[in-house]
């Protein structure tokens, strides 16, 4: 007897693929002739990286970079003409497969480099140009690359949310010094706020991640457009008293007679534990604030002003990620990647 079908998730991400597309097109056009490429790391920023890959190939783009190999295999089968790069390169464990799947390295450490030369295969490789965290050093890249098939050569900045930090012109810089003397296919330094610093720093290639999904800034200063929202089914309604409190601590406390919902939803599922008290749903277009603070899978809101719910039915929830983020005191690369696996993950 086959075992029956899994019971419908309680909680939902409702995904804006027109909304992913147009973060994408207008790093496009920001970067001119250079190429726009896709970080799809940590499951897409929690949004769904196979699902982005496909939706960015279909309007154009080529080249996709996640972290791990182990992030590769649910992005298969490629689509023709996808390129897919590992951004931490290969270690010895790793080689088998590395040499078995679809993708390459971006190399890291010289020991890395001398590791891949011996598949005669091509390769990317990082320069540390001053975030002294992954890459080779500047001054043994020319000598330890010498001879190897380099399509792309990166580095990575480290103060690009900040344009006036005076280490992004000494990044350039030194990035431009070792490209002088590295032959390359490619040169890329840029994320999705180094694209924001102008033309010195888009190179050959370009990385947006974070901005593809509705955090952080687009190159005109616009916020990146929101791409997903949630939805949580509420699985009790209740009449709480006026002083009557909700959930733990005690931290809310009625101050009219108020009808609570409260919600499959909670901080196992990315749904910050910092949003207690500050967040809000969304029922009828009726804000409805949040009551209490969010525990591991539950969240309350005051629904006392909404037009009338039942049990089962769902609340929308915001999701824009930097409005998030300066309300739970967390940043919004935190919130996207934390996006659990209960959620179902809707596209449209």
């Amino acid at each position: 007897m086959s075992p029956p079908p899994p019971p419908p998730p309680q909680a939902r991400l409702l995904l804006d693929s027109a909304a992913l597309i147009a973060n994408w097109q207008d790093f496009a056009r920001a970067v001119g002739g250079a190429a726009c490429c896709a970080a799809i790391k940590a499951d897409g920023y929690g949004l769904g990286a196979r699902e982005t890959l496909v939706r960015l190939a279909a309007v154009g783009c080529r080249h996709f970079y996640v972290a791990h190999w182990q992030e590769v295999p649910p992005l298969l089968p490629l689509p023709d003409g996808i390129i897919l790069s590992v951004l931490h390169g290969v270690t010895a464990d790793e080689l088998p497969a590395a040499l078995a799947l679809p993708a390459r390295p971006v190399l890291v450490t010289a020991a890395q480099v001398a590791l891949w030369r011996q598949t005669g295969r091509p390769c990317e490789a990082m320069v540390d140009s001053g975030m002294n965290r992954l890459g080779l050093a500047p001054a043994e890249t020319a000598d330890v690359l010498a001879g190897m098939e380099v399509a792309v050569l990166h580095s990575h900045l480290a103060c690009a949310d900040d344009p006036a930090h005076p280490l992004n012109e000494a990044q350039r810089a030194c990035f431009a010094e070792v490209t002088a003397r590295v032959p390359a296919g490619a040169f890329a330094l840029a994320n999705s706020a180094g694209i924001a610093l102008g033309p010195a720093f888009h190179l050959d290639l370009v990385r947006p991640g974070i901005g593809l999904f509705g955090g952080g800034l687009m190159p005109d200063g616009r916020v990146s457009r929101t791409v997903g929202r949630m939805q949580a089914r509420i699985i009790q309604l209740r009449d709480v008293p006026a002083g009557g409190s909700v959930g733990y601590a005690a931290a809310f406390v009625a101050s009219r007679p108020s009808r609570i919902a409260t919600v499959a939803l909670g901080y196992a599922d990315g749904y910050a534990r910092g949003l207690s008290g500050v967040a809000w749903a969304s029922a009828a277009g009726v804000r409805c604030s949040a009551a209490g603070r969010v525990s591991m899978d539950l969240a309350a809101f005051d629904v006392t002003d909404a037009p009338a719910l039942a049990e089962g039915d769902w609340l929308d929830i915001p999701f824009d990620p930097e409005t998030a983020a300066s309300l739970s005191g967390r940043t919004s690369y935190e919130l996207l990647v934390a996006l659990g696996q209960r959620f179902e993950r809707v596209w449209a």
